[in-house]
């Protein structure tokens, strides 16, 4: 594989072209690391589409066919599905039931019940709530989390 960078001042952001004989899983999966490595999402809120860093979202749930995400503020729309967040969002984020994905950067706590648990975030209400189904693989991500900070 050759990798070229070159310098152009004219452009406003970095672009990223790939020229490829043809498209096979090793050019597919560098297509998704790179679309992963965005720091900014388009939302959209009333007629405005707002610009946000990915680090201000909280969580992203369903709400009927709508997909929203939530700031410590603001809840906007972003019209991708939740599985096409998934396959967008970096690592920090993390599915946590059939109707939301949590940044984990920015849990608070955890509140065990029954049937689920509960996400809470410093200086909000918001809240959020993960299955039973999909509590494990959280507390061993976050567990994995911590244990790099040691």
């Amino acid at each position: 594989m050759k990798i070229t960078v070159e310098v152009d001042e004219t452009l406003a952001c970095p672009e990223i072209t790939i020229r490829t004989p043809e498209l096979n899983e090793h050019i597919a999966c560098l297509q998704r690391l790179l679309a992963q490595s965005t720091t900014t999402l388009a939302v959209f809120k009333n007629e405005s589409e707002y610009y946000i860093s990915l680090q201000d979202i909280l969580f992203f749930e369903t709400d009927d066919k709508t997909v929203m995400a939530h700031t410590v503020s603001e809840r906007y729309e972003t019209g991708l599905r939740l599985y096409e967040l998934e396959e967008r969002l970096p690592g920090s984020f993390l599915r946590i039931s059939k109707s939301a994905i949590v940044n984990m950067d920015r849990i608070f706590s955890l509140t065990r019940h029954m049937s689920s648990c509960r996400i809470e975030f410093q200086d909000t209400p918001e809240h959020v709530y993960a299955s039973r189904q999909y509590y494990k693989h959280l507390r061993e991500k976050l567990d994995e989390r911590r244990t790099q900070y040691e």
